[in-house]
């Protein structure tokens, strides 16, 4: 490690690394802001192309924490190219810093589908989609590199997440954003699976708990979620919040695959929908025995936060997060 501490985040622009960022600031930590774009008001950004090598250098060199909560555009194509790439580039820069790397990672690459339940750590990783294939290629990257000794990193590994800024996250685009236009939410899925969901807050709260403790480097740890819980549940939380009375409706397969054919994002969609065809429950107890007093917040707390940004951003204010 560097002999000074320098928590640098990547993707700092995107929900989960603005939540990294909030609990640096509330932690009173030194920080980096890397993103191609940022607008957070009285932080200075330093912009970067993490797929050249020579930006991602000159990104995370000083640092000592590096936070890798990049996104890529939902497209298959897009991650077979770039993810690998820009893999690679992070762990040599910050193998040539001796910066711990700490990865935002998610679930793609467990398979075969229907997962275990729960599923933890240990499930197999035979990935049904491409965008899981790719993800399994891009962790072995960084596993192989952990292995020689060439970086040491933590994995933590997120649940599908929803929160402030989080416009991508499924509580947004089929309920949140539809609900505050006053019309129901649009389902692909059957509203009554059980699903687990971490809230943004928490996972950005819980990579740095990860971060900063010794004996969690060189394993993968599931980050905290809520219970399983139901879009029909979720449904009935959005609306005591928005004070609405909409239900959700399923758009029917069949529709879902003939629109699928003329619209690439929804395509790229239907590719994950395995997830939700049935129960689909993480386990994070072996973070929850590592951190015993890590509180997790509870769907209506998490769901408050995302209804008072969407609905108003401007006037959003973060709320601080629990030291």
């Amino acid at each position: 490690m560097t002999s000074s501490a320098l928590h640098t985040v990547l993707g700092a622009s995107g929900a989960v690394g603005r939540a990294v960022l909030d609990e640096l600031l509330t932690r009173k930590l030194p920080v980096r802001v890397v993103s191609r774009s940022m607008d957070r008001a009285g932080v200075a950004t330093m912009p970067a192309d993490l797929l050249r090598a020579e930006d991602a250098q000159r990104a995370i060199r000083g640092s000592s924490h590096v936070y890798l909560c990049v996104g890529l555009p939902y497209f298959a194509e897009v991650w077979a190219r770039d993810w690998p790439l820009l893999m690679r580039n992070v762990i040599n820069a910050c193998a040539a810093n001796h910066a711990r790397l700490i990865f935002l990672d998610n679930v793609y690459m467990y398979g075969p589908a229907p997962l275990q339940e729960p599923f933890d750590e240990n499930h197999p990783q035979q990935p049904p989609s491409e965008k899981g294939k790719t993800r399994k290629k891009t962790l072995d990257l960084l596993h192989n590199a952990m292995a020689k000794g060439t970086v040491q990193a933590v994995i933590g590994r997120s649940a599908d997440f929803y929160g402030p800024f989080a416009t991508n996250s499924m509580l947004y685009v089929s309920f949140l954003e539809r609900m505050l236009k006053g019309k129901s939410p649009q389902l692909l899925f059957p509203p009554d699976v059980p699903h687990t969901y971490s809230d943004t807050t928490d996972v950005g709260r819980a990579l740095i708990a990860l971060a900063l403790a010794e004996d969690t480097y060189g394993q993968a740890w599931h980050l905290p979620v809520g219970p399983p819980v139901t879009m029909s549940e979720l449904t009935a939380i959005f609306n005591q919040q928005l004070g609405t009375s909409l239900r959700a409706g399923m758009l029917p397969f069949w529709l879902q695959h003939l629109i699928g054919l003329f619209t690439p994002p929804l395509r790229e969609v239907l590719e994950m929908n395995y997830q939700f065809r049935s129960p689909y429950i993480m386990s994070d107890r072996k973070f929850r025995e590592r951190f015993p007093d890590f509180e997790v917040s509870g769907y209506e707390e998490g769901l408050e936060r995302m209804v008072r940004y969407f609905g108003n951003p401007k006037t959003y204010v973060v709320t601080p997060a629990t030291p």
